[in-house]
């Protein structure tokens, strides 16, 4: 485990996204194992990331909400030595999720690295694919914000709160992102917003903050897509250094040498 950074040190995070995880051991998606592609995810993190400070499971952890599927999730990213924390995708249920997290600080909201404070938010709508930013939610992400006006902020949730030019992805992010930039405009101090859900690499800036999306630890989406499409780049995750004068450094690595089949004619997920 790595020891506490200051307020001079960078922090590393490692971002794992839609790992979408069933109850049974071999359960596929698209026709990918999505536990083995998981576990050749954390094998490369293993391999290059040494020194994590943090790891977020960006949502979607499992994809049939079974307790049995996020204990597997815990199994496989035991060998990453590091504070984790989750938070809910539209796949994920949330008692199943508390249950396989009882008695840990894995479902904890806020955490503080060093000169950064990482805010967590729910954003999913009980049986439904969308998202949205509840009232409870806002209030969370202001109090957390205004009990750190010193740090530098990370904020992550699992849908995308701006178009990403992929005609239907875009009609199943936040419906109500204004609610969260009406609050994050005012606070100066914000650096980032991290998401998962769309199973591609995004990398853009919205004024001073920087907007980023990850691909998942099993199938990827095609960027730019009018209707749902899988793409070919291998499983892959995010990894963030974020420097104490609140620079973002980031970067995708992706397994290289992980043998699977997608399903491609399978039309939705």
């Amino acid at each position: 485990m790595p020891t506490q950074p200051t307020a001079s040190d960078s922090v590393l995070v490692v971002q794992l996204s839609d790992s979408h995880l069933f109850a049974e051991e071999n359960g596929r998606l698209l026709g990918m194992d999505t536990a083995d592609s998981l576990t050749q995810v954390v094998r490369l993190v293993g391999e290059e990331q040494p020194a994590i400070d943090l790891v977020l499971a960006t949502g979607d952890l499992s994809q049939d909400g079974s307790v049995e599927s996020y204990q597997r999730f815990r199994a496989i990213t035991a060998p990453i030595a590091a504070p984790t924390r989750w938070f809910p995708g539209n796949h994920d249920e949330m008692q199943p999720m508390r249950a396989a997290a009882a008695g840990t600080d894995l479902l904890d909201p806020v955490i503080d690295l060093g000169a950064w404070r990482v805010i967590l938010l729910d954003s999913t709508i009980p049986g439904a694919v969308p998202g949205q930013m509840t009232v409870e939610q806002i209030q969370l992400l202001e109090r957390a914000i205004q009990a750190a006006p010193d740090k530098h902020l990370l904020i992550s949730f699992h849908h995308h709160p701006v178009p990403i030019g992929s005609q239907w992805m875009d009609r199943i992010g936040i419906y109500n992102p204004e609610r969260l930039f009406a609050v994050i405009d005012r606070y100066p101090n914000v650096r980032c917003l991290l998401w998962g859900h769309v199973h591609q690499e995004i990398d853009q800036m919205r004024g001073d903050v920087r907007l980023l999306a990850s691909p998942s630890t099993c199938v990827q989406f095609t960027p730019g897509s009018e209707d749902f499409c899988v793409d070919s780049p291998a499983p892959g995750y995010r990894w963030l250094r974020l420097m104490a004068d609140g620079e973002v450094q980031t970067g995708v690595s992706r397994v290289t040498d992980i043998e699977f089949e997608v399903d491609y004619s399978i039309k939705g997920y």
